[in-house]
């Protein structure tokens, strides 16, 4: 099998493959330069014969508008970065901690409460959309008694954060849980004896070692948070201050229909953000998603 897979036939076959992936890309790529007569008349491949490209489309897009929408992208992109960053950090800083004492700091039930996190992965996003929504809005009552008052966190980034926080972390505990306990018990052991606390481990130790995982599943949830638009527009409304790319995309689409120049180019700057990302941490991505898949 391993003969087969690394055959000059194979390779070819990989390569192909990814030119053919690569070809949607660069079409994309290439209508958004172009300009709007061209984009009318020909096709995006007779760019190599008639280069005629420029920027416009994307200053168009970002910062004028126009045909029935008003403004750019720009703070658009910038709701984007605010709600995709402190979405992908906080699941992994608590997801990490949460695997680092499920995994090294026994306690009763410890087993149990693992097994429990790693069920709530089925529990399906949309279905619960609505619940997070009027949990939010109108808190948690049992008769008279208040259990949980409204948050208070309309027209904010924070009911967004909130909710991929939640529907992340079971994943991300589990991943995390598989590469942390793989970690030597020799090296645990030594720290302990060494006077190093919990924490100290976990700082010093668990979270550098452990950076293959986090960046593995950072890549994850950021491509996730950042082309969502079901949980941004139930928990941000879609109003202009707080909501990302992928809502003013979708207006885009409906108002910009015909301009095809403009849909492309708002479309390839959804793209650059995550291809940065990935690409900035592709070297730990394999390592990542084999962590804790075999021992030894």
């Amino acid at each position: 099998m391993r003969r087969s897979f690394s055959s000059p036939l194979a390779s070819l076959f990989v390569v192909v493959m990814t030119a053919l992936w690569t070809i949607p890309t660069l079409g994309l790529l290439a209508t958004s330069l172009r300009p709007k007569q061209d984009v009318a008349d020909t096709g995006w491949w007779t760019v190599f014969t008639n280069p005629h490209l420029g920027l416009s489309n994307y200053h168009a897009v970002l910062f004028e508008g126009g045909f029935g929408v008003s403004g750019g992208m720009m703070p658009y992109l910038v709701n984007s970065l605010a709600i995709s960053i402190p979405a992908t950090v906080f699941p992994l800083v608590l997801a990490s901690m949460a695997a680092y004492a499920l995994a090294w700091v026994r306690f009763r039930g410890s087993d149990t409460l693992f097994f429990v996190i790693f069920a709530l992965q089925v529990v399906p996003l949309q279905m619960a959309l609505i619940p997070l929504l009027q949990l939010f809005s109108h808190g948690f009552h049992l008769g008279a008694v208040t259990v949980i008052p409204p948050l208070g966190t309309g027209n904010s980034y924070a009911p967004v954060w909130l909710a991929h926080t939640m529907f992340a972390m079971p994943l991300a505990t589990f991943l995390l849980h598989n590469f942390i306990s793989q970690l030597p018990q020799d090296l645990m052991e030594a720290a302990v004896v060494d006077g190093a606390s919990h924490f100290r481990i976990f700082r010093s130790i668990v979270l550098p070692l452990c950076a293959p995982a986090l960046a593995s599943f950072a890549i994850f949830q950021f491509l996730w948070v950042w082309n969502d638009l079901l949980v941004a527009l139930t928990f941000a409304g879609g109003t202009p201050d707080v909501a990302p790319m992928t809502v003013r995309l979708a207006q885009l689409s409906g108002s910009f229909g015909g301009h095809w120049e403009l849909l492309t180019a708002g479309a390839f700057l959804t793209m650059i953000v995550p291809l940065i990302v990935f690409f900035a941490l592709q070297r730990y991505f394999v390592r990542g998603l084999l962590a804790g898949s075999v021992k030894g």
